[in-house]
């Protein structure tokens, strides 16, 4: 048996003892005692004893839509695994007990661990072994008022009922899960999301839809998509530099400088949630949108590659590249569990419409005028800094539409200007200039651009 760290919570939290990814404690696993639960199996009567500390308390985020906080959000504090012979086991500890389910889904296959809207306190989790059942995991807000950690599965696997520890000795409740392996037929038969869940989870999408703002005449209307959040981190920098958070932080500063300018802003979110693909075109439909804008960041096994680039929907050709950032960004619903059952490819049949290919020449006006002004803020990738993809957040057929790749969080002179305040207020001022112009007269608009990038 091996015992793995997923997770530690913040330093002034973490307990003495514990190893990261793998890495040995001087004192040894023997006076790790969760690792001792652990190694023991389900627990007596006696919990291993362990210094006392204070449970966090942090400020709470604020109602959420349907759901009543009473006082603080419960906090998840750690998170480990345990890879057994005959099991691989996941422990939690939380500050305060929650209404916690787990459920699989197939194609790919999936453990996800769906919760209340907690607050996660766990630092960036390494990699498992590999060697057991789980593959890779991720973990934070859903939607509203909901949380999530979603596990990848190296192999299927039978979830055991969620076993509950009360606080002791300086503990707070933990929630320990087995998984156990399965055959495939038997887990493909059991996954599938629970009826109660599928309703739900339809209901907040068409409610996220319906509550949106009124959309009121007389302005150009910009939509900023962030992408990723939430449960969604996107690509994480050589400088730990999350792109869900750099997004986000450049979308807010994006859309001060568009409302200075006298435009409707609209962003598809305002802080770390998780928004499905399906819904962030469909927000932009809502807001009749003159423009969407798409924030994100790449990163390349290459790590010499740098540079901004700009993609817009393709009508069916692009090159090897944007095919796999294509592929990559369309998996963010999977990443986060989303029921994809009885979806369909929501790209391909939207190409064929004669009203898409006008929509797309003008998403590639504004991405030539754009480069233009992006040049003389930051670095542009210099082959083909212009390029299509099938991405799924560009489908709407009567929204102008594009995606930003702000740089390469895999290249460290990327991360790095990316991460200061100097950079995103640079490039923020050039994409508002670029959006003045793209509404400016069209005479001449991106000609200059055409010259200097050319597809």
């Amino acid at each position: 048996m091996r015992i793995r760290l997923i997770a530690s919570s913040l330093a002034v939290w973490t307990l003495v003892g514990w190893a990261l990814a793998g890495v040995a404690d001087a004192q040894g696993p023997a006076d790790d005692p969760i690792a001792r639960l652990l190694r023991e199996g389900p627990p007596g009567e006696k919990l291993p004893v362990a210094p006392p500390r204070p449970v966090p308390k942090p400020q709470t985020a604020g109602p959420s839509p349907g759901v009543a906080h009473n006082g603080p959000l419960p906090v998840v504090m750690s998170a480990r695994i345990g890879e057994h012979e005959d099991r691989t086991r996941l422990v939690l500890e939380l500050s305060d007990p929650v209404n916690l389910r787990t459920f699989t889904l197939a194609g790919p296959d999936r453990v996800v661990v769906d919760m209340p809207e907690v607050a996660w306190r766990l630092g960036a989790p390494p990699q498992p072994s590999g060697h057991g059942s789980i593959k890779s995991y991720r973990y934070g807000m859903f939607r509203e008022g909901n949380s999530r950690m979603v596990i990848d599965l190296n192999k299927p696997v039978r979830v055991s009922d969620a076993l509950v520890l009360p606080p002791s000795a300086g503990f707070g409740y933990r929630v320990v899960i087995d998984l156990f392996p399965a055959q495939q037929v038997s887990f493909n038969s059991n996954a599938g999301w629970p009826a109660d869940l599928k309703a739900r989870e339809a209901e907040a999408e068409k409610q996220a839809i319906l509550n949106g703002p009124v959309v009121t005449g007389g302005k150009k209307i910009v939509v900023i998509d962030p992408g990723h959040g939430g449960i969604d981190s996107g690509t994480v920098g050589v400088n730990r530099l999350a792109e869900k958070d750099l997004v986000l932080a450049e979308g807010l500063r994006l859309s001060q400088a568009l409302k200075a300018r006298g435009y409707t802003v609209h962003m598809t979110r305002e802080r770390d949630l998780f928004i499905p693909l399906p819904q962030r075109v469909a927000l932009a439909r809502k807001w009749k949108a003159d423009i969407l804008i798409s924030l994100h960041a790449d990163s390349n096994p290459d790590s010499s590659v740098t540079g901004l680039s700009i993609y817009t929907l393709s009508d069916g050709r692009s090159d090897r590249e944007a095919a796999a950032l294509a592929r990559r960004e369309n998996q963010s619903d999977v990443i986060a569990g989303v029921d994809l059952s009885g979806g369909n490819n929501p790209v391909a049949p939207i190409l064929i419409d004669l009203a898409q290919r006008d929509t797309i020449n003008k998403s590639s006006r504004f991405a030539q005028t754009a480069l233009t002004r992006l040049a003389s803020a930051t670095d542009i990738l210099p082959r083909s800094p212009h390029r299509s993809a099938s991405l799924a957040v560009l489908v709407a057929p009567d929204v102008p539409a594009v995606l930003i790749e702000l740089g390469y969080l895999s290249n460290g002179a990327d991360a790095a200007q990316m991460n200061t305040d100097s950079w995103r207020t640079g490039v923020a001022t050039a994409i508002a200039d670029s959006v003045d112009k793209h509404f400016a007269p069209l005479a001449g608009s991106g000609a200059e651009a055409a010259a200097k990038f050319p597809q």
